[in-house]
């Protein structure tokens, strides 16, 4: 069974958004982190993908 992305409940700072890819690509989540901050200095709109991907990203099921 394939892994799917969810929102990091431990590696979380603001939505768990940058540290549930990252626990998914299985790379550090400060790495994501940084991408996102370039995303956003570039263009502006890493922004609106943070909050469209924290409304689309599902929470971790608690089993």
């Amino acid at each position: 069974m394939k892994d799917r992305l969810y929102k990091s409940g431990e590696n979380k700072m603001l939505c768990g958004i940058c540290g549930g890819i990252g626990e998914y690509l299985g790379i550090d989540p400060t790495l994501i982190r940084l991408g996102w901050v370039l995303f956003c200095a570039i263009g502006g709109s890493g922004f609106l993908a943070y909050v469209i991907a924290a409304i689309i990203i599902p929470e971790r099921p608690e089993y």
